[in-house]
């Protein structure tokens, strides 16, 4: 007990207290450093939010070392200095790198900023998802079929970048598909990993577009390695699909002038008086949003 007083006291009173200070103030170098120091400090998070902080901490302790070397004269503030300007500009060169390595194409950095940034998903997170993708972008010209009804199978998960899908079944039209939306986000949602199925209506792009391809294995295998993905994605889907399903009850009418809500299958919300009877479908299939209800009228093809 006794030599851990001794080594307390001999931290506290070894050296003298100040009796006197000095009236000059230090020289403008060492507030320079000061102020690099507090304006560092504030620094947010990401990488850029890094490269803020570590390069302004590092001109910091340079100019706390230039102090140290002219106006203090000591080596070992100089150096404990100069190495932690040393550990600043290697962090910034390594999250400048890190940077660089996530850059991406155009109309992947518009479809980071326009879905995944406000979700505050990381850079480093959507490179693995583009990744996924093989950051590829895929061309569907007009007219032509990104599905066939009853003969195409369900291997992948798309999301529309730019232009507009058609969707019917038995040539009658449904709902149309708009950027940002997923393709076949009922058709993933309707099957286990290991299931296997095929579309249930037609896909046609009535413009040219371009759509995210992933494929299902490989999709699968990062949900697998990264359970944030995987939560990710399923909320996504889970909106997308919620969307498909109110631009079918829009579209879905029942007699006397009242529209049939598919969430609320014993009421009925006013519609417009001239609006044409149909039937509702009383039964929605299980993971097909998207399914002609009974009696629709053909709204187009």
């Amino acid at each position: 007990m006794g030599e851990n007083a001794s080594f307390w006291e001999s931290l506290i009173y070894a050296h003298p207290t100040c009796t006197t200070w000095k009236q000059e103030a230090e020289g403008s170098i060492y507030h320079l450093a000061s102020i690099l120091f507090v304006v560092g400090f504030m620094g947010g998070s990401g990488f850029f939010g890094l490269l803020y902080v570590f390069s302004l901490l590092g001109l910091g302790f340079l100019c706390s070392s230039v102090w140290a070397w002219l106006d203090v004269c000591a080596a070992d503030i100089f150096s404990w200095n100069f190495i932690l300007f040393a550990i600043c500009f290697v962090q910034f060169i390594y999250v400048t790198y890190q940077v660089r390595s996530v850059s991406f194409d155009r109309e992947f950095q518009e479809l980071y900023s326009a879905l995944f940034q406000p979700l505050g998903i990381s850079l480093t997170v959507y490179r693995k998802i583009v990744l996924c993708c093989d950051a590829e972008v895929v061309t569907l010209e007009k007219e032509h079929c990104y599905a066939m009804q009853g003969k195409t199978p369900i291997d992948k998960l798309s999301l529309l970048v730019s232009g507009r899908i058609r969707v019917t079944v038995d040539g009658e039209f449904l709902h149309y598909i708009f950027p940002l939306q997923f393709l076949d986000s009922p058709e993933w949602d309707s099957l286990r990993p290991t299931e296997e199925g095929i579309f249930q209506v037609t896909l046609t792009a009535e413009t040219d577009c371009r759509y995210v391809a992933w494929r299902r294995k490989k999709l699968y295998l990062l949900f697998a390695k990264h359970r944030f993905i995987s939560r990710l994605f399923s909320i996504l889907i889970g909106s997308d699909i919620a969307e498909k399903l109110y631009a079918l009850n829009d579209r879905v009418h029942v007699g006397k002038g009242f529209r049939y809500d598919i969430r609320l299958p014993n009421f009925y919300h006013v519609s417009l008086p001239e609006t044409p009877p149909v039937q509702p479908s009383h039964r929605l299939q299980r993971g097909s949003p998207r399914r002609k209800p009974t009696g629709v009228t053909n709204c187009g093809s």
